[in-house]
């Protein structure tokens, strides 16, 4: 940010003449050949605006020279490797399959994320960002006016001067547009077209290098274009080539007489006389620039150049002629450097003004250092012009506090730039280069300034932003008080947004006016903290959640015992303390007891009733704690003592009373779940492309996981949107690139006092996931700060899982397409009761070293037919005491498994699932080779060396045989199966309503006496065309006998409701019985309940046919 001109003009008369202007070279322009127009956009990336590249013959030989010139416009850590359709499906490997006029995705890896192409399209482009502009422009036309800004104000213009490195009589003056700011290499190229020569580089007209579009638009107005040479200085006169047509207020009409305007533009001549001190080291090789403030208006920075490198040396005056225009008397002047050069910093003795028409005479005596290692280190300073030897207004050092916000990786490393405004002028664009604080910008912090200038009256707004340079740049800023010292008033200006080219409307400098008083600004941020607290924690009181309310001063719960009275000195596992939300309107419940449902929760001496007395009002305070007041007697709130007893306000001291909170979910982490684990009140942990983790990701769906429970209290997380990586910590590095195995294991610690969780590596106790300052996943040791607490919100609840279904999302698992944050709410004693076998709840499989006994250990033989597969495999194993899967059948080389002929070895653990008597295996059908030639499976115990043999000789394929990705094998005893193989014929009958032309993603789960079959996917019908209106549907599912059939288990995934099924019922026979089982459904899948949508429902068996 720097200064910004107005509309009023400078030129500046130099004292001797310029040399000659070398005439520019043209080059030569060529047709170019029918040629393919193409936008690339990145993977995953919705913010990336995308690039346009003309593909032909000419510019790109090969593929691979595609794909090198991509990875130097679009940001990825491994360059772009691979381009694809916008849906990912198809990937593109020759020039000949790109298509004129479409768009595609790159990425890095052969993992396509699609992007929403429409909303990339609209991102802001930089030249949205607002700017600084004097306060004393005035406007010749009202259709110049922006309703938006203050009267007096003018939005920043988008005209840029462009010169030519060291000619800088060689310019153009270009207008910004949508078209030729695509990306910071289109704009060089389309520079090289205006200017007739190849532009390489961007310099400002002090010599720093731009680098990107937001530093162009940061300029003064006026870019010095170069080649592959370095910067040439020289006298890059802006003022010139951004004189109006007119002045303002002049008429379009030719007069005859030209005297009054020739009056005007003489008014404005000044003769500016600068001294500089005569002790060593006061003069400067920068270059220096001043801006006049009248009673009119201000001029724009007026540049002071020399030629001969002789300007500004110590103890010389040198004295220039500038026409400003009319400016009135003036009253105060702004003079600085641009700190460039071998020796920037300099000593200013005094500056002389004389109006050459009028000869009034001004003099301003400064006699400071203008130095960033001097004084105060600024470069820049204001002073008022003496009037019969006293000055108009005094100068005031107004003293800002700057509070970075405490999102994750809030705090910026750029240079920050602040410009106040009042009713006396700006004080222009100062970098906020010296505070109090050793490192600026922290996330959290709050830096002090101090920012001379001539007193400016009552201030109005500020306009703060960053250069956009340095790595994490983006800055999240939460407010700006400024205090004035001559009259002690402090000016807030609360902003509580982003300035970040990739977050919130994309925009690094913002314009903020100025609240009444500063104890506004304080509740107006309570406020505003307040709802936003609400925004995160309101999915906790949605209908069907049960809850517990923890006490910080007792240290217990809130119970309501049979008799109706009221305590908070319950425990975790108290049965009084649950408590389930059976009316929901806005923040306002009814909270009835799990325990004894005649009784709810209300404030009437601790005496629960009911009717209106029940209703509660939560209002969340921003430490995330609940006050709970009467919805019928607003400002009636529960108080307990220290003794836990419920208590009046006035019946004991304030510091003896407890109103606060604590509200946690019962069954968060239950198998299945899809949860968010938040950091801060907008921000979760995100897995991002390269496998890094982040805590400063968006609560999206790019930073959904899918809980795998363990066993009690510990859990893997797998990433839904992308599957197969998990969050682990291993060597030292905390990420999500695990397979799933023990370093993947966490143990959930819960945090009493503000509801959150702790993820404890189990095979590294002590060692936390935690977070760094800018957001990054690391392992650290629990020391109770805030960065190892993670606050969990349930997108979708989970529940006691059937043994076999899979731990890694299928099709239908990865896409959750709106937040949910609850499954169905079947009745109490079905919804979360374990399967018949009680298959998952202590039978997960565990690599905990403390309970892995040698008698569990289990050596595992694969042995692939002609046919191998690189897709990722899976294991279930199943006995008469319980089950343990999925394991996960991997090395690491995965690469190397499963080739065709080849026996793979593993080693598993199986805990206490008693005599074996079958297995199920399978592969979740990805990679390139997801077809899979299975021969035979065998399992022997590494201590007793008993050996199990399972024949396979199957296709696990989707387009062979039976087209299942699984099988199941029974243990064989003396050449006969344990039970026998089953194929049961399911019927899917659709009924009679309108269905949609697309066929959904079903899958159905059978539950019987001896267990389950999984969770397969219908996928090969009698129809042509699956799931249509008034089709009974037949699909064949091969199992191991589960004996006389309970449930079933249906799933239904669709982009939105209208694109599901409607079921009227499923009947399911074995092949070799003619009695049925029949499972009644009547009605859409997926489906709303309760405001929240739910793709699968368990159907009971209605009896035999």
């Amino acid at each position: 940010m720097s200064e910004t001109p107005s509309t009023s003009f400078s030129v500046i008369h130099l004292t001797s003449s310029e040399g000659q202007v070398p005439i520019p070279r043209h080059s030569n322009v060529t047709h170019p050949v029918v040629a393919k127009r193409i936008s690339f956009y990145k993977s995953g990336d919705p913010q990336f605006g995308g690039v346009k590249v003309v593909v032909n013959p000419r510019s790109f030989k090969t593929f691979d020279a595609l794909l090198d010139n991509l990875s130097r416009k679009v940001p990825l850590p491994f360059g772009v490797r691979n381009i694809s359709t916008p849906r990912g499906r198809h990937s593109i490997t020759r020039l000949e399959e790109l298509e004129d006029g479409e768009s595609y995705l790159c990425s890095h890896n052969r993992k396509v994320l699609p992007v929403d192409l429409d909303k990339a399209r609209r991102r802001p482009r930089p030249w949205l960002s607002s700017r600084s502009i004097s306060t004393h422009v005035h406007l010749g036309s009202a259709a110049a006016l922006v309703p938006t800004t203050a009267p007096g104000m003018l939005r920043a213009p988008r005209r840029l001067v462009v010169f030519r490195n060291g000619d800088p009589k060689t310019r153009r003056v270009i207008l910004l547009s949508r078209r030729i700011t695509q990306s910071f290499e289109a704009f060089l190229q389309y520079l090289t077209q205006v200017m007739q020569w190849p532009v390489a580089k961007l310099y400002a007209t002090d010599g720093r290098k731009v680098p990107s579009l937001q530093a162009v638009l940061l300029s003064s107005g006026a870019v010095v274009a170069a080649g592959r040479e370095p910067f040439k200085p020289g006298n890059y006169d802006i003022q010139k080539s951004l004189l109006p047509a007119r002045l303002p207020g002049v008429s379009h009409r030719v007069h005859r007489k030209s005297k009054p305007t020739l009056e005007k533009r003489k008014s404005g001549n000044w003769k500016v006389s600068v001294m500089t001190s005569d002790f060593p080291d006061a003069g400067t090789s920068s270059q220096v620039y001043i801006v006049l403030y009248g009673e009119c208006r201000s001029s724009v920075p007026i540049y002071l150049y020399g030629r001969d490198g002789a300007r500004f040396q110590a103890g010389h005056k040198d004295i220039f002629t500038v026409t400003i225009g009319d400016i009135g008397k003036p009253f105060k002047i702004r003079i600085g450097h641009t700190n460039s050069g071998c020796s920037p910093s300099w000593h200013c003795k005094g500056i002389e003004l004389q109006n050459t028409n009028s000869g009034e005479k001004f003099y301003i005596p400064v006699r400071r250092w203008l130095a960033q290692e001097r004084e105060d280190g600024e470069i820049c300073r204001e002073f008022p012009v003496l009037s019969k030897g006293q000055p108009g207004l005094p100068v005031t050092k107004y003293k800002v506090y700057i509070t970075t916000g405490e999102l994750w990786n809030a705090g910026t490393v750029a240079n920050i730039y602040l410009s106040i405004y009042g009713e006396k002028g700006d004080t222009g664009s100062r970098k906020l280069s010296r505070a109090k604080s050793a490192v600026k910008f922290l996330r959290g912090q709050i830096d002090t300034f101090f920012l001379e200038a001539v007193n400016l009256g009552n201030l109005c707004k500020i306009v703060i932003g960053h250069d956009g340079l340095g790595p994490g740049n983006g800055w999240f800023l939460e407010d700006v008080v400024v205090r004035d010292p001559t009259t002690n008033h402090e000016y807030a200006f609360f902003c509580h947004r982003w300035l970040d080219e990739g977050e919130d409307d994309g925009r690094i400098v913002r314009e903020v006016y100025a609240r009444d008083n500063t104890v506004f600004s304080v509740r107006k941020k309570l406020e505003v903290k307040k709802k936003e607290t609400w925004a995160a924690e309101s999915w906790k009181f949605m209908k069907g959640n049960t809850l517990q309310f923890y006490n910080k001063l007792t240290g217990g719960f809130v119970r309501l015992h049979p008799d109706g009275t009221v305590d908070a000195l319950g425990e975790q596992t108290d049965r009084y303390g649950l408590f389930d939300v059976i009316f929901n309107k806005g923040n306002i419940c009814i909270f009835q007891s799990r325990e004894m449902r005649h009784l709810s929760l209300a404030l009437d001496n601790g005496v629960a009733s009911g009717g209106a007395l029940t209703e509660l009002r939560v209002l969340y305070q921003p430490n995330r704690c609940a006050l709970l007041e009467s919805a019928l007697c607003p400002g009636h709130t529960l108080f307990v003592d220290r003794h836990g007893k419920v208590a009046d306000e006035s019946s004991s001291g304030y510091a003896e009373l407890s109103k606060e909170f604590v509200v946690f979910v019962k069954g968060i982490f239950l198998n299945s779940a899809v949860v968010i684990l938040a950091t801060s009140l907008c921000q979760a942990l995100c897995l991002q492309p390269s496998g890094t983790c982040t805590g400063a990701g968006d609560q999206s769906e790019q930073s959904y996981w899918r809980v795998h429970r363990v066993r009690s209290g510990i859990c893997m997380f797998e990433s839904v949107k992308n599957a197969r990586m998990y969050l682990r910590i291993k060597d030292g590095q905390c990420n999500g690139t695990g397979t799933g195995d023990t370093d993947c294991h966490f143990k959930i610690k819960r945090n009493l006092e503000n509801a959150s969780v702790s993820l404890e590596s189990l095979k590294s106790p002590g060692l936390f996931v935690g977070l760094q300052p800018d957001g990054q996943a690391k392992p650290v040791i629990y020391t109770k700060a805030e960065n190892v607490c993670f606050y969990p919100r349930v997108i979708q609840f989970g529940r006691e899982n059937p043994m076999g279904m899979s731990a890694t999302p299928n099709q239908g698992e990865e896409k959750i397409h709106v937040p949910r944050y609850q499954e169905d709410l079947l009745p109490k004693s079905t919804a979360r009761c374990p399967s018949p076998l009680a298959l998952e709840k202590e039978s997960r499989h565990s690599y905990s070293p403390e309970t892995l006994l040698a008698e569990d250990k289990w050596k595992v033989l694969v042995l692939t037919g002609d046919t191998g597969t690189q897709a990722n495999v899976t294991l279930w194993v199943y006995g008469d005491e319980g089950a343990t899967g999925p394991i996960s059948l991997t090395k690491d080389s995965p690469e190397q498994l499963f080739l065709p002929g080849q026996k793979d070895e593993f080693q598993v653990v199986l805990r206490s699932i008693g005599e074996i008597y079958k297995i199920r295996i399978g592969h979740d059908g990805t990679s390139g080779k997801p077809e899979w030639s299975l021969q035979t499976v065998t399992m022997e115990h590494m201590k007793s060396k008993k050996t199990l043999n399972f024949i396979a000789n199957v296709w696990l394929s989707r387009n062979q045989a039976d087209g299942d990705l699984v099988c199941e094998l029974p243990v064989m005893k003396e050449g006969e199966p344990v039970f026998p193989l089953v194929r049961y014929h399911v019927d899917v009958y659709t009924g009679q309503m309108k269905q949609e032309a697309t066929a959904p993603e079903v899958s159905l789960c059978l539950y019987g006496e001896r267990g389950d079959s999984g969770l397969r996917l219908l996928h090969r019908s009698n129809m042509p065309v699956r799931f249509q209106r008034g089709q009974i549907e037949a699909f064949q599912i091969e199992a191991v006998s589960l004996g006389n059939l309970q449930r079933v288990l249906l799933r239904c995934e669709a982009s939105d409701t209208s694109q599901g099924l409607y079921c009227e019922k499923i009947v399911v026979k074995e092949a070799s019985t003619v009695s049925e089982s029949v499972f009644t459904c009547g009605r859409w899948i997926p489906f709303m309940s309760q405001g929240l949508r739910h793709s699968e429902i368990e159907l009971y068996c209605q009896g035999e046919d």
